[in-house]
């Protein structure tokens, strides 16, 4: 018996790899051709063959599955489908590959595992549509014209489908993951504190829903198992409420580098957010945004969903501090600065 994973070559997909494997689960990776796998050679080159690496374009499956596919859908039991495309700037079609066409195509493989049991989708809190007060899950999905936030929802909506049609489907809505190989909120982060352009919203007091990515991997293996989450979504955040003041003066202390300096208003920094997007979305002008409409809903809103269902139907509780994930970022950081 086996489990699939999609996302190897990112931070959770990857790390979840690290963790199914020390379980001793058989593991084979769904990643493109150009998909860089070296943070795991230390597992695919293992010659017990315990963690194996289909290569395969997302494209094709929509009109078959690759035979290098097809080969292995009978061994697996789990898919957890971690891949997608998280980051706050990127083009429309970029969001739309990565998290609905790909979820699509991945939903049509797991209709041909015959002993398949469970498929976890990884969604985000982001579909609620960044609101004032966070709410638990029977709050509505929002769209707010964001490529992340709307395309995020479209993948829900099929992996909902999906399981109106038989699917043993469970999907998990993480806050704000973060950890070693972490892009979006520890290595973007890390860089504009260097720089010192990281800027907090109202002063940074609102809590960023942060939960470290081992958190995160073992709440998708625990929902895997459990009988009570076929058909369920659970929210997943820290539990602890700690703010982005926390987050990003703790990151520049472990760091030894000093704190953000800029503060902005919630107001001027989405006008400034929307100001810094315009010459890339209209004038097609290389690179990204230093702010974005995204990122400042994620600095300026409440992230921290309320978890109490993913505690009580399987039993979800982050036992990795936001003092210990900070620590283990920071030294992840000097380690990839040595070279």
């Amino acid at each position: 018996m086996a489990v699939l994973v999609t996302g190897a070559s990112g931070f959770l997909g990857g790390r979840l790899v690290e963790l199914l494997a020390a379980r001793g689960e058989r593991v084979i990776l769904v990643a493109r051709q150009s998909s860089r796998l070296t943070h795991l050679d230390h597992l695919t080159s293992d010659p017990s063959g315990q963690v194996v690496a289909v290569r395969v374009e997302i494209g094709s499956w929509a009109e078959a599955v690759p035979e290098s596919l097809r080969a292995v859908l009978p061994e697996v039991t789990h898919i957890y489908h971690c891949a997608g495309c998280s980051t706050d700037w990127a083009p429309p079609e970029t969001y739309y590959a990565g998290n609905v066409v790909a979820t699509q195509s991945l939903l049509g493989v797991a209709t041909q595992a015959p002993r398949l049991e469970r498929f976890v989708h990884v969604s985000t809190t982001d579909i609620y549509g960044y609101p004032v007060i966070p709410g638990d899950e029977t709050q509505p999905a929002v769209d707010v014209g964001l490529g992340y936030n709307h395309t995020k929802i479209l993948g829900e909506q099929a992996a909902w489908a999906a399981a109106a049609a038989g699917l043993p489907v469970t999907i998990v809505r993480p806050a704000s993951i973060y950890g070693p190989r972490g892009t979006a909120f520890v290595t973007d982060i890390a860089k504009l504190l260097r720089e010192r352009t990281m800027a907090l919203v109202d002063g940074g007091r609102v809590p960023g829903g942060f939960v470290y990515v081992d958190d995160v991997a073992e709440a998708m293996m625990a929902a895997a198992e459990s009988p009570a989450t076929l058909g369920r979504a659970y929210n997943l955040s820290s539990l602890q409420g700690e703010t982005w003041k926390q987050y990003c003066v703790g990151l520049a202390l472990a760091m030894s580098v000093p704190a953000p300096w800029i503060n902005l208003p919630f107001a001027v920094a989405m006008a400034v957010g929307t100001a810094m997007e315009a010459p890339h979305r209209y004038l097609r002008v290389p690179g990204r945004p230093l702010l974005t409409r995204h990122a400042v809903y994620l600095l300026g809103r409440d992230q921290e969903f309320p978890s109490s269902r993913a505690q009580a139907e399987f039993g979800y509780g982050p036992r990795v501090s936001l003092e210990q994930g900070i620590d283990r970022s920071a030294a992840w950081l000097r380690d990839q600065a040595r070279g």
